[in-house]
């Protein structure tokens, strides 16, 4: 007869089974949401409902998929900073045109916002492999106009898109100029065990409780935190302390391997900061924080400027206030 215990133990094993079943099945699903509950794929609306000056723009990755965007001008001759915009893993682009309105507006910047493949307006299906293969489509179309500074692109990704963005800069340190991360993840595999406990035990990377044996089942690792610290240009970490989603301590990490081996390495924090609304909470002082680190970073040419500046930039002097801290973060004072 089966004991008690055996048939405990028969019973929480077939819950992980199942458990690890249902992630091989539809990890693609919990990673990637097009559509958000309620809503269709399309867009709720365009550039032109803001009355904003945009593009639409086509492209083809290299596997031959077809995407969608959008490059947002803050006027029609522009010569300011070009931001390519990595979004969140739900919804689609339109869901981020309000912020994207404010960036404009306050960083007098140009956005070129890309819809991954499966979102939005672009074929296919998401997968790791294949946006990091949009990613670079977007990129090279940027560095191939006539029309910016192609000298001062700059990549910022929120959660997933940080992800993305740091993929991207890493493989273009002569095109992207500087990178800005906020509210991203060290990995999904450390992301599996915060959305779902007891896979600590099984997945994860930097948070993991566990060897990681199961990590080899996870498609799309996004394994933020093995490359974070070979990215030379400068970064820009902006993190929510409330976020609900992705732990602050995730964005942390990531500060601490970068900065370990980047010294144009930034970290501001934002007291009541969720994931989506950390742009909202930080109100001036977020849009004044990433206002100086371009203008540190992605400076306009001038004229006068000698050939012998490289691509522009300009010296900076490490922050005196960065010392108030034992592990060398930058404070930004409340702007």
């Amino acid at each position: 007869m089966v004991s008690y215990m055996n048939l405990v133990l028969y019973g929480v094993g077939g819950i992980v089974v199942a458990g690890m079943a249902l992630l091989v099945a539809f990890q693609e699903k919990l990673v990637y949401v097009p559509v958000l509950p309620g809503l269709t794929k399309s867009y709720p609306m365009t550039p032109a409902r803001l009355r904003l000056i945009y593009e639409d723009v086509w492209l083809r990755s290299s596997d031959g998929v077809r995407l969608h965007a959008w490059f947002i001008k803050l006027f029609p001759d522009c010569q300011g900073p070009t931001i390519l915009f990595f979004q969140e893993n739900a919804g689609n682009i339109a869901h981020r045109l309000e912020m994207v309105r404010i960036m404009l507006q306050r960083l007098q910047c140009n956005v070129f916002m890309l819809s991954y493949r499966g979102y939005g307006a672009s074929d296919g299906y998401p997968s790791q492999h294949g946006i990091i293969r949009d990613a670079q489509a977007a990129l090279d179309h940027l560095i191939q106009r006539k029309d910016i500074d192609t000298s001062r692109i700059v990549v910022f990704g929120r959660s997933l898109g940080g992800a993305v963005g740091a993929v991207l800069t890493q493989n273009n340190p002569d095109t992207v100029t500087a990178l800005i991360l906020e509210n991203t993840f060290t990995s999904i595999l450390d992301m599996a065990g915060v959305l779902l406990p007891f896979l600590k035990w099984f997945i994860g990377k930097s948070c993991s409780k566990g060897p990681g044996v199961l990590n080899f089942l996870v498609r799309s690792p996004w394994n933020t935190i093995d490359i974070i610290d070979q990215i030379k240009q400068p970064i820009l970490f902006l993190s929510g302390l409330q976020d609900e989603m992705v732990p602050p301590s995730h964005m942390e990490m990531l500060y601490a391997k970068a900065a370990a081996h980047n010294r144009q390495c930034t970290f501001v924090e934002f007291l009541t900061g969720m994931h989506m609304d950390t742009w909202l909470a930080g109100g001036d002082r977020y849009w004044r924080t990433i206002q100086l680190f371009l203008e540190q970073n992605a400076p306009e040419k001038k004229d006068d400027e000698s050939s012998g500046t490289g691509n522009g930039s300009v010296p900076r002097e490490r922050d005196n206030e960065s010392s108030r801290k034992g592990n060398g973060k930058f404070w930004m004072p409340d702007l």
